[in-house]
């Protein structure tokens, strides 16, 4: 195998591995956006205080019950950020969002940004604002084939990543709560006079979007083994643009588009410069809104009024 290809395709594995990152956080864009229309910027520092909780959990894990399995470990800081960021999302909703539902979206909008710097300092203060070192638990160990390595911690993001894209695909198609989803998306008031409770449906995508930010917190601290209170910052800014690059609402446009932005952004890096990978995601966002302004996955829906 000749040194390009290799190059090639261990860049396209890093790059797969960022864009799953992104496209579980892309996901409570999309999913916010489809039911109630509303860009939820503070999303980014959910994600981020995914991250952090993550780190609780291990230094609790460390003070009570000492070295345990690594897929043990995982499992419980899964557990442990999921349901913190889960509370976080649902609280975000009732007290920031909820009464200004039947606001002009850009009060909204105003909010989600105030909650978002309300959520970076308050992370600040409680955990200071030097970035914190995150243990390794999931054991250093790779595969490599010549000048490609491919890493577990690489391969836990892969399966878990994918695996919740299959659960939530699942849940939005077949349950009760998924397809009020869905109705509500398409038709709030139609849904409302089926019976449909607006505020619980709200309520559950918010939990939803909020738990997947959280895995995706989760991962992003154990793959580069740290985490600061500005991370989720421009994490969630490219999250966004993958939400918006896949079509905005679609939520297997969230996913394409978080894979692909991953993947444009690790050849970027590996063929141009890593000075510049943040601006590859931005010059590919432009690239498609110019060509196909609903994304990729997309649908031009015209406005209600």
């Amino acid at each position: 195998m000749n040194a390009a290809l290799e190059l090639f395709i261990q860049q396209l594995i890093n790059g797969l591995t960022l864009g799953m990152v992104y496209a579980l956080i892309a996901l409570g864009y999309t999913m916010v956006y489809g039911v109630i229309q509303l860009i939820n910027f503070a999303h980014g520092e959910v994600f981020m205080v995914g991250a952090y909780l993550a780190l609780t959990a291990i230094w609790i894990l460390a003070a009570l019950a000492g070295p345990l399995p690594f897929w043990v470990s995982f499992a419980a800081l899964l557990v442990f950020s999921m349901a913190g960021s889960a509370l976080l999302g649902a609280t975000i909703e009732k007290v920031a969002y909820k009464p200004l539902r039947n606001s002009p979206r850009l009060t909204a909008l105003i909010t989600s940004i105030g909650v978002s710097f309300f959520l970076q300092n308050a992370v600040m203060l409680i955990y200071r604002s030097k970035e914190q070192s995150v243990p390794e638990i999931i054991p250093h160990v790779q595969v490599s084939l010549g000048r490609i390595s491919f890493s577990l911690i690489q391969g836990v993001i892969f399966l878990t990543s994918i695996g919740l894209m299959i659960f939530l695909t699942w849940f939005v198609k077949n349950t009760k709560l998924g397809k009020a989803m869905r109705a509500l998306a398409e038709d709030p008031e139609a849904a409302c006079l089926m019976g449909i409770s607006v505020d619980r449906v709200i309520r559950v995508t918010f939990i939803l979007g909020s738990a997947l930010a959280s895995v995706a917190g989760v991962l992003f601290a154990l793959y580069y083994g740290s985490v600061n209170f500005h991370d989720g910052y421009l994490a969630g800014l490219k999250a966004f643009t993958a939400a918006v690059f896949g079509g905005i609402g679609s939520i297997p446009g969230a996913m394409l588009g978080g894979v692909l932005l991953g993947v444009f952004e690790g050849l970027g890096a590996g063929y141009i410069s890593s000075q510049w990978k943040d601006v590859f995601a931005f010059l590919l966002l432009v690239a498609v809104l110019i060509s196909k302004p609903s994304g990729l996955l997309g649908e031009n829906i015209p406005e209600k009024v």
